[in-house]
């Protein structure tokens, strides 16, 4: 797309103001490639990014329709690197990757302020978010790109129920958008999360996924192995999802195996790291165990054992969509999982087990949840107590 924006206008390149003042540094070439060019059409403005500048052309991609270019159209530099909006004003907000607000309520900056946006990891985040403490606030930013403006939209509606989207941004840069807004999404999504970073606050971002930016990346004639590189780069870990595990039911469809994260236990309680410290491992043990178990019928104690658990830790993972659950919660029910206490129970009942222990903990035992979120760990005392009232809920469960 850049080589063919710039071919459009051979003629009238030379007339831009000379290309001997921009300088491509290393230290700085990303910031130096993104100087941004205004196209002046028909008396309507369009605007595009310089990526390439050669000896008798200059690489454009343009961010809007690019077929309303044609020979002869001016081209103007502004001499200003590509920017989006940040700050507060824009929690609340449906923005495109330029920052401009994409969901009728009007600029940005006014003082009308709406209530929506989606995810279970973002509507998670509401009883911090609605505390006086902003240490303990966690502001959301929700990047989609590539997808379906219903898909989005069903997002948007759905959380607006849940009343998120007031500590939360969404950036859209749906399919039918130009290929380089695609790809400019991540990088303003990010730059909107360094603000409140920079300002001593807790930001977290979700990308939506980036596959789709290599793919528009791609479009633009560069390289085929930006996914993994540019994961790495932009990211603090990343969830692969597998079709296969979705046919077969488990969902979210999940590949332990495959999901990363590199801040790994920095960014969870000390409680979660106590229940979940090994599970990881143990379901990437089951399923590849599980793959060649199918085939002979001869497995050792271990080997069954490992089975029977994994198993049950794949079942007891299983979350309905927009069920978010509280960190006390999930440190309970994983409790049960990794100590065994499911190990009797049959896998197609560990549903209905969670379900009713979750009931039973919530109207029995507040206080124990309550004091699992107030210290964020499992104290010796806190552990036998968990341990007591699983093994008499257990014994006691009928599905």
């Amino acid at each position: 797309m850049a080589r063919v924006a710039a071919r459009l206008l051979p003629l009238v390149v030379r007339q831009i103001a000379p290309f001997r003042a921009f300088h491509v540094c290393s230290v700085r070439r990303s910031a130096e490639i993104a100087s941004l060019l205004e196209e002046r059409i028909l008396g309507a403005g369009l605007k595009g990014m310089a990526l390439n500048l050669e000896t008798d052309n200059v690489g454009v991609v343009v961010f809007g329709n690019d077929k309303l270019i044609g020979e002869g159209d001016i081209v103007k530099r502004t001499g200003a690197i590509v920017d989006v909006p940040v700050g507060e004003e824009l929690l609340g907000r449906v923005i495109d990757p330029l920052g401009n607000p994409i969901d009728g309520k009007g600029p940005l900056g006014s003082k009308t302020r709406i209530t929506a946006l989606a995810i279970d990891t973002i509507i998670n985040q509401k009883r911090f978010n609605e505390s006086a403490d902003e240490k303990k606030k966690l502001y959301c930013i929700y990047v989609a790109i590539g997808q379906k403006r219903s898909t989005v939209a069903q997002i948007v509606k759905r959380l607006t129920d849940t009343d998120a989207l007031k500590y939360s941004i969404v950036v859209s840069a749906s399919a039918s958008e130009a290929a380089p807004l695609q790809y400019l999404a991540p990088y303003s999504g990010c730059a909107m999360g360094e603000y409140f970073r920079d300002n001593g606050k807790h930001a977290l971002i979700i990308y939506d996924d980036l596959s789709k930016q290599a793919v528009a990346y791609r479009q633009a004639g560069d390289v085929s192995a930006y996914i993994p590189t540019n994961v790495i780069s932009i990211t603090d870990g990343q969830i692969f999802l597998e079709t296969e595990l979705f046919y077969r039911g488990i969902r979210p469809a999940i590949n332990v195996g495959l999901s990363v994260s590199r801040v790994g236990s920095a960014a969870q309680t000390k409680a979660m790291k106590q229940v979940a410290g090994s599970m990881k491992l143990e379901l990437a043990q089951y399923r590849e165990v599980a793959a060649f178990a199918q085939f002979g019928s001869d497995l050792d104690a271990a080997t069954q054992q490992l089975l029977s658990r994994g198993l049950r830790l794949t079942e007891l993972l299983k979350q309905g969509q927009y069920v978010p659950m509280s960190i006390e919660e999930q440190v309970t029910v994983i409790f049960c999982g990794v100590r065994g206490h499911l190990d009797k129970i049959e896998p197609n009942k560990i549903t209905i087990f969670e379900k009713q222990f979750l009931e039973h903990v919530r109207s029995s035992h507040k206080d124990l949840l309550e004091k699992i979120a107030k210290d964020s760990a499992l104290s010796p005392e806190i552990e036998a107590k968990l341990a007591e009232i699983v093994t008499s809920f257990v014994a006691g469960f009928k599905p």
